[in-house]
């Protein structure tokens, strides 16, 4: 790849929805090769759908790239409002005899002979051979542009120099390179991605878990960390580098180190990296975010407690959602936990707790780790019991950072009202 200010990429999506993961990794490829190369990235609204280029999808559009941080220089671009500079391209066609009327319609011709070479900076040349190839439809019948022919304008209007897309695109290329050279215009270099599939070897789609950027964001994600996982889906820097600050994105990014082959989106993967983000954020910066997204305040004590758990900032709900309001029990964890003299263990740890002073984290483990030699008991006997009481489940933080932070007041009442439960 070349380096310098002339690189020139566009992202050009269809506004039929959400921007899916497939697409959000063209952005950001696109987009890293203009950050490397000091280039520019150019955004186009390829918009001729009427129907369902409405201003609610397009709207997703920007919302995923402004989410993920994918910044664009120029645009966005509509491709519906240049049909104008497509029908002078399609009427210099015909004029120059290189396209013609068929049934109302407009057809480029092909060559009968020879045949259109790609050169493709990931996967090398593909030849297509003309015989293969009939002349093709570039408007319809009432005069507006097919796709073909409108990118390859745009394309050159724009003077983008590479075109970086999916492979299901690289049926469309030989059809625009014939268009270009028709219009006497200077081929970009091509660069077409591997596809994504899910961890059972199929086509990435919505049974393989989220679909969509939007989806992401709602599920917990951090965007440096979606950009990371993404940027690996088809592209490594060595054998065994995982973790990327953007930065180095940026730095170390080019196409010659993207694969051909299908890339594998595994959520679960997905999931272990959005964690390694959460653990190293700072715990005020991640009490700030996870305030705003539950409308609460004072988050940071929990927080500081449960980051260590959490793989996605929903989950800080799950595991410290009972600090903030009781919860049902759940009737599993209180079955296998409440037997063989559990209610009396946690009646002795009711007695300890209630005359700790003062009640931190530190006068609490005192006091129950001195009740567990008492009773001669694994700590797990004592301590699930409580556990459950406080938060109606096996899973929380630690124990005695749980109590500390529910304070003695409350840890108390929970407590007699399992006891009473269990009597």
């Amino acid at each position: 790849m070349t380096e310098g200010e002339g690189i020139r990429v566009r992202f050009a999506p269809s506004p039929t929805g959400a921007l899916h993961i497939g697409g959000a990794r063209t952005a950001l490829y696109n987009w890293l090769v203009a950050r490397h190369s000091s280039g520019t990235f150019v955004l186009r609204i390829e918009d001729t759908d009427r129907e369902r280029s409405t201003k609610e999808n397009i709207e997703q559009i920007y919302d995923a790239l402004r989410w993920l941080e994918l910044d664009w220089d120029e645009g966005p671009y509509s491709q519906a409002e240049r049909v104008d500079r497509h029908r002078e391209e399609i009427k210099r066609l015909v004029d120059e005899g290189h396209a013609y009327f068929d049934e109302g319609a407009v057809r480029l011709r092909v060559p009968d002979e020879g045949s259109t070479t790609v050169h493709d900076v990931i996967r090398g040349e593909i030849v297509f051979e003309h015989q293969a190839i009939d002349d093709f439809v570039i408007a319809r019948s009432d005069g507006s542009p097919l796709y073909n022919l409108a990118a390859a304008v745009d394309d050159r209007d724009m003077g983008i120099t590479h075109v970086i897309r999916g492979a299901d695109h690289i049926s469309n290329t030989p059809r625009q390179l014939m268009i270009l050279e028709a219009l006497g215009s200077k081929a970009p270099v091509f660069a077409h991605l591997p596809l994504l599939h899910g961890t059972d070897g199929k086509k990435l789609s919505k049974r393989h878990g989220a679909a969509s950027v939007q989806e992401l964001r709602d599920q917990g994600y951090l965007p440096a960390a979606v950009r990371n996982y993404l940027a690996l889906l088809g592209w490594g820097f060595d054998d065994s580098t995982e973790y990327f600050t953007t930065g180095e994105l940026i730095r170390n990014f080019t196409l010659e180190r993207v694969s051909k082959s299908p890339a594998v989106f595994d959520e679960q993967k997905l999931r272990w990296m959005n964690g390694r983000y959460l653990r190293e954020m700072d715990a005020a910066e991640l009490a700030e975010l996870l305030e705003r997204e539950t409308g609460r305040s004072g988050l940071q004590p929990a927080v500081e407690v449960t980051q260590e758990k959490m793989q996605t900032t929903t989950d800080f709900w799950k595991l410290a959602g009972w600090l903030y309001e009781r919860r049902p029990t759940d009737e599993k964890a209180w079955s296998k936990v409440m037997k063989d003299g559990a209610a009396e263990n946690l009646a002795r740890a009711r007695e300890a707790l209630a005359n700790v002073e003062p009640f931190d984290q530190a006068g609490v483990e005192q006091a129950l780790t001195a009740l567990v030699d008492e009773l001669d008991l694994k700590p797990g006997k004592l301590y699930q019991p409580i556990r459950v009481a406080i938060t109606g489940s096996t899973v929380s933080p630690g124990i005695f950072e749980s109590v500390a932070l529910l304070g003695r007041d409350e840890t108390l009442s929970r407590i007699d009202d399992a006891l009473a439960r269990a009597r």
